[in-house]
């Protein structure tokens, strides 16, 4: 979608705190299939001194892919800091990525299969819930992972690259806010989320799975009308944010307290062209960028990838990162990338590369 001559071409990422990198990513490939390694980056996070305490600090993250489509998980792991966990657990409506949307081509089929892998699992306090219906009728459950995360299987049959799996990746977020007329102008008007779905307020039987999740709650699903462009907006696919306030209970922030990189969701992240453009969006809007990897509009080095990032928060504190990339690495060894400056930005990438960069998937013993 492009406005204000910026250009969004989806959700790429949804970042996840957690306390052991490798047993999170081999969860995550066992019962999501996110096998792509897109990047992956073991240094210090310099430019996050606003969610780090003021002082730059170690990790290891990596952006995990799966290739029938969706945006990724960005796994995320402080090396020297102890993570801190939450209090208490995430409850329906928490102020931030409560819940994070991944897709499905047979939402039955998918819970079965999850079910069966979970029986068969070590890991303990992993949910499954209970087959429902979002207020648009569309078949969904949720799933809760090892460390409290909860994730909403959403069916959408679309695919991109056939690969075998009944799920894909990332389509979407649940995020609380207090007062949804006060934060939707930010994600329709600067994000290009510009169609409504769905309003509804009442109490839902989907929610219910969830803690706290039997109260009522005005929802609100936004998407668009038109299909996004972009090297990778096929990859990412079609995507919408839900909006969700609570309505007979005060939320909770959900990094009240902590550290951005901490355990849960951390982020939402969009792919983005023209950061420069967008950031005027976000000045008229009323969000300013709290991080800007790039003041300079230098190159910010990720090792197998370069870019720019950018954060901004919505009303509630939600955290948005704004992303563009600069350089793409498809093959490590040999090494092969695509300089993104060099080509038109509207045009899409062949899915050769995609399988590319799927050849070596992680396996974990």
């Amino acid at each position: 979608m492009i406005m204000d001559n910026y250009l969004i071409s989806g959700i790429q990422q949804i970042g996840v705190g957690v306390e052991n990198f490798r047993d999170a990513w081999k969860w995550y490939i066992e019962m999501f299939g996110m096998d792509v390694r897109a990047l992956e980056d073991d240094t210090v996070a310099e430019r996050m001194l606003p969610y780090t305490g003021g002082k730059p600090q170690k990790r290891h993250a990596c952006i995990a892919l799966n290739l029938q489509g969706g945006g990724g998980f960005e796994i995320w792991q402080y090396s020297e800091r102890k993570p801190v966990r939450a209090d208490s657990p995430v409850e329906a409506g928490d102020l931030g990525v409560f819940a994070a949307k991944i897709k499905t081509r047979d939402a039955a089929a998918f819970r079965t299969q999850l079910l069966s892998k979970v029986n068969g699992s070590s890991k303990s306090g992993v949910e499954v819930g209970e087959l429902a219906c979002l207020p648009d009728g569309t078949r969904c459950f949720f799933v809760k992972d090892p460390w409290g995360n909860w994730f909403q299987a959403v069916e959408d049959k679309s695919i991109f690259i056939e690969d075998h799996k009944l799920n894909g990746g990332i389509v979407g977020a649940m995020i609380g806010s207090t007062d949804i007329d006060r934060v939707l102008p930010l994600y329709r008007d600067v994000l290009g989320y510009d169609t409504v779905v769905y309003d509804k307020t009442g109490v839902f039987d989907d929610l219910k799975s969830l803690p706290g999740g039997d109260g009522k709650f005005r929802r609100v699903l936004v998407s668009y009308k038109e299909d996004r462009k972009g090297a990778l907006a096929d990859l990412y696919g079609r995507s919408s944010i839900e909006l969700v306030q609570a309505l007979d209970r005060t939320p909770k922030r959900l990094f009240e307290g902590r550290f951005w990189g901490d355990p849960g969701f951390i982020q939402i992240c969009f792919d983005v062209t023209n950061m420069r453009a967008l950031e005027k969006a976000c000045v008229r809007a009323g969000y300013p960028f709290t991080v800007d990897s790039c003041p300079n509009d230098e190159h910010f080095d990720m090792g197998e990838a370069s870019g720019h990032f950018t954060y901004i928060e919505d009303p509630d504190g939600t955290l948005i990162e704004l992303v563009e990339a600069h350089k793409i690495t498809v093959l490590k060894h040999p090494h092969i990338y695509i300089n993104m400056l060099t080509r038109p930005r509207e045009k899409k990438f062949p899915k050769l590369f995609v399988r590319m960069m799927g050849l070596f998937r992680v396996k974990f013993d």
